[in-house]
């Protein structure tokens, strides 16, 4: 096993980088990892349902698709991830607990009394402080997880507070849970650099014929270019997601508006504006327009910017007709 020395907080880049070792190495691997703020879903989710949109937005949070399965989780520099890429897949997929128990050990040796939980979550007390999710290429497996140490629970709640009656769709939904840091339950302080030396000291100490690799000139130059051409793309975080159909209805002071939308790999394939407003001309024109439009604020924006937007909702604005797609 190799252990990969990794101290980039880039999202984009960390998740390309779990891809460039499945894909590109033939070695097992280890690495310990952070990011900056930032949203992380899984493969199979609708990343709109996911997500409070204007919280992201505001706080200009990446949002970013990953390879596994399973359910939304926040990312900070509060947070530790780790991920373990082995051979053998058939005998190493869904054995989540193989790959937790090193990090149960460590915690343990902390006098901290933390078990594994339900299908892939590691808790204290009854609340959960690790998800994990895996994915297999070839004869490869990757396994991944996070651990809150001193992350912000605040922002956490709040950028995943989402909506979910505006969709409907067949994606994967995240599943809400009591959350805690693992610092809470340390009789000694300890940064999260130390928690981090730790595991890994104890991972080295476990394995046999290991060393620690650092990213060649070549390795970076790859994983920036797939970092670059896939996990930074509007495509691969948002256009991936499942069909799903969206509905959203909001009161104004010149009546009401109901937007229905059907939307494939993020792009509009029809849309229906209703509602009571006054209007001079056939909303038809801006429905027709929309369609083949991204599912992103800033394109449906330019589309309605080609318009008179009084001349179709009195008194309404572009702003106010955006907050009911959204």
């Amino acid at each position: 096993m190799i252990y990969i020395n990794n101290s980039n907080t880039n999202p984009y880049f960390n998740l390309a980088a779990e891809e460039y070792m499945l894909k590109e190495f033939t070695e097992d691997c280890f690495m310990l990892w952070r990011d900056e703020p930032c949203i992380v879903v899984g493969k199979n989710q609708n990343a709109l349902s996911e997500i409070n949109l204007d919280y992201v937005k505001i706080n200009n949070i990446p949002v970013v698709r990953r390879l596994s399965g399973g359910g939304t989780v926040f990312h900070d520099l509060g947070n530790l991830n780790f991920t373990f890429i082995n051979n053998n897949s058939e005998e190493n997929f869904n054995n989540f607990k193989k790959f937790t128990l090193p990090i149960l050990k460590v915690l343990k040796s902390l006098s901290v009394n933390a078990e594994f939980s339900g299908r892939n979550d590691l808790t204290i007390d009854g609340k959960k402080f690790s998800g994990n999710a895996q994915y297999s290429s070839k004869n490869r497996v990757l396994h991944h997880g996070t651990l809150l140490f001193s992350s912000n629970i605040t922002d956490l709640s709040k950028a995943l507070r989402a909506k979910p009656l505006k969709f409907q769709d067949k994606s994967i939904k995240s599943v809400s849970s009591r959350v805690t840091n693992i610092s809470s339950h340390l009789k000694e302080p300890l940064s999260i650099m130390d928690f981090k030396a730790l595991i890994m000291s104890y991972i080295i100490s476990e394995n046999s014929s290991d060393y620690l690799y650092e990213f060649t000139n070549t390795d970076l130059y790859n994983i920036n270019k797939l970092a670059s051409e896939k996990y930074s793309t509007w495509e691969w975080n948002f256009g991936h997601s499942p069909k799903y159909n969206f509905a959203n209805e909001k009161k104004f002071s010149f009546g009401t508006i109901e937007c229905d939308m059907e939307v494939q790999h993020g792009i509009i394939k029809d849309i229906k504006i209703y509602g009571d407003f006054f209007s001079k001309l056939d909303i038809s024109d801006i429905e027709d327009k929309l369609k083949g439009v991204n599912h992103v604020d800033s394109e449906v924006k330019a589309r309605l910017s080609t318009f008179n937007i009084s001349d179709y909702f009195s008194n309404a604005t572009i702003e106010d007709l955006l907050s009911c797609m959204f």
